[in-house]
Parts: C-alpha cells; sequence; structure tokens
C-alpha cells in the first residue's frame, strides 16, 4: 500500500503537527510526480491554514487525499476545525486583514497557491478550507 491508497488524517494542535502535515503532504506529492516548485506551494498553503487552527481554534485536523478528475492527478486537503468559525468570509479573504497578530495573508495567501479553494464557515460552528493542488 502506499500513501496515496487511502486518506491521510494528521491532527492539528500544535507547531509540530503544522510540520507533520507538510512532510505527508509533500510525500504524497512526490509519489504522484509533482514538482518541487508546486510541492513548496502546496506545503506553504498547508502551513497558513494549519496555522490557523492553532492560533483560532486550538484543535483541529487535516486530511489529505489524492483525487482524479479529467485525466490529472492531485491532493486534496481539507483543513477542519471545531473552533469559533468566521464571521466575515470575505473580509477574511482580504489581504492585510486580521484579528490576530499575523499579517493577515494566511487564507488570501493560502488560496493564490492553490488551483481550488472552498471555505465554509459559521460563527461558533467551526471552520472547514478545502484546497486542491493538480500536479502539471
Amino acid at each position: 500500500m502506499t500513501v496515496a491508497d487511502e486518506a491521510v488524517r494528521v491532527p492539528i494542535e500544535e507547531d509540530q503537527d503544522v510540520v507533520s502535515a507538510r512532510q505527508q503532504a509533500r510525500a504524497l506529492g512526490e509519489e504522484l510526480g509533482f514538482g518541487s516548485t508546486d510541492l513548496t506551494l502546496l506545503a506553504t498553503a498547508i502551513s497558513e491554514v494549519a496555522r490557523n487552527i492553532t492560533a483560532y481554534a486550538e484543535r483541529g485536523e487535516i486530511v489529505l487525499r489524492v483525487v482524479h478528475r479529467a485525466g490529472r492527478d492531485g491532493i486534496e486537503v481539507v483543513a477542519h476545525d471545531e473552533g469559533p468559525g468566521i464571521t466575515d468570509v470575505e473580509l477574511a479573504l482580504q489581504d492585510g486583514y486580521t484579528t490576530g497578530n499575523g499579517l493577515g495573508l494566511g487564507l488570501p495567501g493560502a488560496r493564490r497557491l492553490v488551483d481550488e479553494f472552498d471555505i465554509r464557515t459559521a460563527p461558533d460552528a467551526g471552520t472547514t478550507v478545502t484546497l486542491v493542488k493538480w500536479s502539471r
């Protein structure tokens, strides 16, 4: 069995878990033949959404899985938490907006680094961010 045969779940509670999620995604991407640039973009996007989990929700999970569509292989990343949610998604997706101490580049930056981006959230109901990076 290879890493690509099933979903990889990485609990996110601390910074080391963010590193683990990045490493797991890189291993999966290497198996699929992703180039080094795409591996870096994917790992950076994962860092952004995983750090949001540790900063705002304290704990959550990253689920990585291989997806196939129209003859292409990709990696889907689902970052889920049961934290406070985002009250204004449009505002949160603007560069420079932050409710914490960061630069406000996390979500909009992650969106720019991947091929597909979706966010589902509601106040007091958690957040799920789904990213897809396709191999070239």
